[in-house]
């Protein structure tokens, strides 16, 4: 049993070198998490975008829906926010899981409108459960 816990420690150490979420010398970059991330919050916001507009369906109206789409893009607000909040990798990574479970409990689509503001507010939460002292 002892060497299956070591091996599955590499492995798995291994794994979270690749995405970035372990600290290494080298601190170039964005780690690939972020990136990863982003790509499926950009696809889903496109994929929800043309399922609202083929269908003529307006979207609920909520707190987080601004009245025009930020000229910044999903992956370069989580770049900057990763570069100026001092925020972990994993905080991002609990970041979308509360995401994905808002959506999941409310009738919201994730549009261009309401993805910046929902970021960022699950970020927040995410950094004062994590990386909070």
């Amino acid at each position: 049993m002892g060497s299956l816990a070591v091996e599955t420690e590499d492995v798995s150490s291994d794994m979270y070198l690749s995405l970035g979420l372990k600290e290494t010398d080298k601190g170039v970059g964005v780690p690939r998490v972020l990136s990863l991330l982003s790509s499926v919050l950009e696809r889903l916001v496109l994929r929800n975008e043309t399922l609202l507009e083929a269908n003529h369906i307006k979207d609920v109206v909520t707190v987080f829906q601004g009245l025009r789409a930020p000229t910044l893009s999903v992956r370069k607000y989580i770049d900057r926010i990763f570069k100026y909040s001092g925020c972990s990798p994993s905080c991002f990574v609990v970041a979308h899981i509360y995401v994905d479970r808002f959506i999941q409990h409310t009738e919201m689509k994730l549009t261009s409108l309401n993805v910046h503001r929902l970021l960022i507010t699950s970020i927040m939460l995410a950094a004062k459960f994590i990386d909070d002292a």
